[in-house]
């Protein structure tokens, strides 16, 4: 009996175990990575807003950054596309794709869209301290680099695609009608020149910008008088109005 005990328990002891799953490494390499190029973008994107493009060097980048070249290039391919990169990042801090979507997606009136865009913008211009994207976008508006054109395809193009919309329902025209496009010209501008204004403006020349909210009520009411006035004058003169014909009638 001992003996068929200890056996019992001897093949007990070399019995496999009951198999467990394997245990299961977290991939943390893709979250680590995206922190490394989230981090670079954001140094980059400071020195750049300092400096410009042309006075910021690859080698300052990654002294501040804490990293290497290889870094650099393996995240953004090149310096070239690390500026490419910060631009596109600087644009959505003005304001974001998925904000503009949204925004033009929503049951509303267009005059109600139009005013939380302008309104954004203007809330955004009245912050102590301005992101470092206003800083590139404007330096790049004014001393244009080789990534312009990026800027434009990627940022600027979709956004204005989407405003313009707003502004066509607005105004009854086309998204692509020329009185639409100058209008959009005419009611953004308003609003970037605030935004990138010198903070002094506002506190020794006109104190008035101050009230970012009474800012906001006039921008609209001149804004939306323009748009109406815009309106009327290309309906005015569209072919087939009874105003375009005499008014070619007295060309002749």
């Amino acid at each position: 009996m001992a003996s068929r005990s200890s056996s019992t328990r001897s093949s007990g002891a070399n019995a496999p175990a009951p198999r467990q799953a394997a245990a299961r490494i977290p991939r943390t390499s893709r979250t680590d990575g995206s922190t490394t190029r989230l981090h670079i973008l954001e140094t980059a994107g400071q020195l750049f807003a300092e400096r410009g493009f042309a006075e910021s060097t690859s080698k300052e980048i990654c002294t501040r950054a804490g990293t290497n070249m290889a870094a650099v290039n393996y995240h953004f391919g090149s310096r070239d596309g690390l500026y490419e990169a910060v631009l596109i990042e600087a644009h959505r801090q003005l304001v974001s794709i998925d904000e503009l979507v949204s925004l033009a997606s929503a049951a509303a009136d267009p005059r109600l869209k139009l005013r939380a865009f302008l309104t954004h913008l203007i809330e955004m211009g009245s912050q102590p301290k301005a992101p470092w994207g206003f800083r590139v976008v404007l330096r790049e508006a004014l001393s244009p680099s080789p990534a312009m054109p990026v800027l434009i395809r990627r940022a600027v193009l979709p956004k204005a695609k989407l405003i313009r919309g707003l502004i066509g329902g607005i105004m009854g025209l086309p998204d692509d009608h020329p009185s639409v496009q100058r209008a959009l010209l005419f009611t953004v501008l308003p609003c970037i020149v605030m935004t990138v204004a010198p903070r002094d403006l506002g506190r020794k020349v006109l104190p008035a910008l101050k009230n970012a909210e009474g800012l906001a009520d006039d921008l609209m009411r001149y804004v939306f008088a323009g748009l109406d006035a815009l309106a009327a004058e290309a309906g005015a003169s569209a072919p087939g109005t009874t105003a375009a014909k005499t008014t070619a009638g007295k060309r002749r």
